[in-house]
């Protein structure tokens, strides 16, 4: 693992060697330009450093494809039983919305698709960004832009046993759809003022939410800062966590060392603590 972490590090430092003397040579020409007057030699400069920066984007863009493409996906296959990694692709929309608790977005992408199984409990999951279009009403205008309400991961878990009615445990949101959602109290304070539970049928939610499954929730809230939303629909856990994080990107001037590796398996023991804690793979959970 080591020998090729070391030849992709060495490979992004000749590329951040380039972004930054690109940097450099632009903030050269526009100091020339602005204190000198020598928009002559200004010029090329600024062309040059444009270039490098432009180019050296561009390489790190390929460096990332290869290594999501060759390294990651050998060693997601190395953590995680039938596992399918795609680092171009992801949950499709209807997927995503399948949750309930994800309004519909003006743009949405999805990437880093990752499926397989852990215990016996089949997964699919993927970063998704979702922007809803808003406009702004100023004195000399309107201004049109994005607002990205979700940027994070959504996991998919099949639990092979269809509950009656449908069950949302909500950290910051509300159910996107039309069921006759009814808000429930439970019997933990505590429970109550960190999540919103909603409900068809408050029965289904007394059954699942036992005070071990809402131990479980709150730890799951503590150990992992964000949004968190859950739903239970036919035979299928929706787990969706707002982080506002890339769950396996590189970034220029970091290391890509064995500390960032290590990084990416905490991100996928995220599935492994959810099937653990909530005990997806004990008896009520089969069919």
């Amino acid at each position: 693992m080591e020998k090729h972490l070391e030849k992709f590090q060495k490979r992004k430092t000749r590329i951040e060697v380039a972004v930054l003397l690109g940097g450099i040579l632009l903030i050269g020409a526009l100091l020339l330009f602005i204190f000198f007057d020598l928009g002559v030699v200004a010029l090329p400069l600024g062309i040059a450093g444009a270039l490098f920066m432009f180019f050296g984007y561009a390489a790190f863009t390929q460096l990332e494809e290869d290594f999501k493409g060759r390294f990651l996906k050998r060693t997601l296959k190395e953590w995680i039983d039938n596992c399918h990694y795609d680092h171009k692709n992801g949950l499709s929309m209807k997927q995503a919305y399948e949750s309930e608790f994800l309004k519909q977005a003006d743009r949405f992408k999805s990437e880093d698709f990752l499926s397989g199984a852990i215990d016996g409990v089949a997964f699919v999951s993927s970063d998704l960004e979702l922007k809803e279009r808003r406009v702004q009403y100023g004195r000399y205008g309107t201004r049109t832009y994005y607002h990205t309400y979700f940027r994070g991961r959504l996991f998919i878990f099949d639990f092979n046993k269809r509950f009656e009615g449908v069950l949302q445990v909500l950290e910051d949101t509300a159910p996107t759809t039309r069921r006759p959602y009814k808000k429930v109290k439970m019997e933990s304070i505590r429970f109550n003022e960190k999540f919103r539970t909603y409900a068809t049928n408050a029965h289904t939610a007394y059954y699942i939410l036992t005070p071990h499954f809402m131990e479980a929730l709150m730890r799951l809230e503590r150990n992992h800062p964000g949004l968190l939303s859950f739903s239970f629909i036919d035979s299928k856990l929706y787990f969706g966590i707002n982080n506002f994080k890339d769950t396996f990107s590189l970034k220029l001037f970091a290391p890509l060392n064995k500390k960032l590796i290590d990084t990416f398996k905490r991100d996928v023991d995220i599935i492994r603590e959810i099937v653990d804690e909530l005990k997806l793979n004990r008896k009520i959970f089969k069919s």
